[in-house]
């Protein structure tokens, strides 16, 4: 393992951040509040929340952070066999609009390392109204990962609609997009790319989505819909997410892990 490797991932994520932030505070009528926190073993990260007229809640979290696995918990990580330690780097971003015809977007990726290395991360998008772009973010994401292997798109877009999926309401939590974990080609340089260009595409195409529908109007009853909806984002979370998992059995900040809960949600 490299540590020349870590540290360009963590400053990739770190300049796709302040991109990010960038970008949205030009949509925006307020600014993201910035928070440092420290990891309860090493390290620790940032959590830039923003509430505004665009943006219900809005959160970036960067996180920097190492220590050593549970032991119930290393038997589920690669490369735990023989030392139970790892480094961790990684960006996480959940968008939750005002408008109902935005629709909530959620975008991680990270690197890990412990007796071996990977990527991980992914994308999905969740409308509460009928989305006439769907079919052009599925276009758009493919020729993205065709740039780096014609594989990639149906194996982590079977994926994202597997892993999405709420079993107990037997339901999409979405429209999906793409999940992946443990990629390792033998080549780092690759790899990294590839996750270069997975936070370059959410990033255009969030900014994008928001700019295009940000001043529709709408009413009660599209915002009702979009509550309901909500609630379904907030089973998943809480139920099923490994990121939530990870954070919370490896010791990172509550506040950070549970950024991505909506601000409001609705249950019949």
């Amino acid at each position: 393992m490299s540590n020349s490797h870590i540290i360009k991932a963590e400053e990739w994520f770190k300049e796709l951040r302040n991109n990010l932030i960038s970008d949205i505070e030009k949509i925006e009528t307020s600014k993201f509040v910035i928070t440092k926190w420290e990891h309860s073993q090493e390290g620790g990260g940032k959590m830039s929340k923003i509430k505004g007229s665009v943006l219900e809640k809005g959160g970036v979290n960067i996180s920097n952070v190492a220590g050593r696995f549970s032991k119930d918990f290393s038997k589920r990580m690669p490369g735990t066999d023989n030392d139970d330690s790892y480094k961790a780097t990684g960006i996480s971003v959940v968008l939750h609009p005002c408008s109902p015809h935005i629709p909530s977007m959620h975008f991680n990726t990270r690197y890990l390392e412990t007796e071996k290395v990977w990527f991980g991360g992914g994308m999905d998008i969740t409308p509460c109204l009928p989305f006439i772009d769907k079919n052009d973010y599925h276009i758009e994401l493919k020729k993205m990962c065709d740039q780096h292997n014609d594989k990639y798109y149906p194996k982590y877009k079977k994926w994202c609609d597997e892993y999405f999926f709420l079993p107990h309401r037997n339901e999409p939590r979405g429209i999906g997009g793409i999940f992946f974990d443990n990629l390792n080609n033998n080549d780092w340089d690759k790899d990294f790319n590839f996750i270069k260009d997975v936070g370059l595409f959410f990033k255009n195409y969030a900014i994008n989505i928001i700019k295009k529908y940000k001043d529709k109007e709408w009413n009660s009853k599209e915002k009702e819909i979009q509550l309901k909806k909500r609630s379904r984002y907030a089973e998943f979370n809480l139920l099923h997410d490994r990121g939530t998992r990870f954070g919370l059995e490896t010791g990172g900040n509550i506040d950070a892990i549970l950024m991505s809960m909506p601000p409001h949600a609705s249950w019949d």
